[in-house]
């Protein structure tokens, strides 16, 4: 998978997972991170799939309807990935928190759908339910973070809750932040994001 890789000066520190939204790139989230915690290990991965000529990381049938068999094969891929960049860089495996907005936000809440140990917590912002009517591993303590639009068009308010709800049903901490905005990522909700990392995950 096409990424960045950014050595941080602190060791102890999470590995910063970036995964960007539709049309984007591993280039889009970089000053995020650096707003989040400008010492930690980063690495931006780009996603595998193209949309109209829009990087994606899994395909999708029509706006908001997900393919789910390629959801579940990409989410294997991304996991495999991050198990080879931990080994070839020399990061902590255990030690990642992923931060994703819209698409690459999906996919991250996919990770945590289908792998107990992918991810040690998560910054969602704009997520949707990444899929329906599968039981998720034990997940106890984990530290989520979502921010939500209450006016977005993409992803209807419901769509953050249900999310909430399953992910704290299989033991996760989750923090679920309102925007009074639409599927933007805004500053505000990134200075949450940040004020949060710093008092659940560090």
């Amino acid at each position: 998978m096409r990424h960045i890789f950014i050595k941080g000066n602190d060791s102890a520190k999470p590995t910063l997972l970036l995964l960007h939204g539709t049309g984007g790139t591993e280039h889009d989230l970089l000053a995020l991170a650096e707003r989040i915690d400008p010492d930690a290990n980063v690495i931006s991965v780009r996603g595998n799939v193209l949309e109209n000529g829009m990087p994606r990381f899994f395909r999708r049938l029509a706006e908001g309807i997900f393919d789910e068999e390629d959801l579940v094969f990409r989410t294997k891929e991304l996991n495999e990935f991050l198990d080879e960049a931990a080994e070839k860089y020399g990061f902590d495996r255990e030690n990642i928190v992923a931060i994703g907005y819209s698409n690459g936000a999906n996919i991250a809440g996919s990770l945590l759908f289908h792998y107990q140990g992918a991810l040690k917590g998560a910054i969602l912002h704009h997520p949707m339910v990444p899929r329906r009517g599968i039981e998720l591993p034990e997940l106890s303590g984990k530290p989520i973070f979502i921010a939500a639009g209450t006016n977005d068009p993409i992803c209807p308010s419901k769509e953050s809750e249900d999310l909430k709800s399953l992910l704290e049903n299989a033991g996760a901490d989750v923090e679920l932040h309102w925007e009074n905005r639409g599927h933007q990522l805004t500053m505000s909700e990134v200075e949450a994001a940040g004020k949060w990392y710093r008092e659940n995950v560090l």
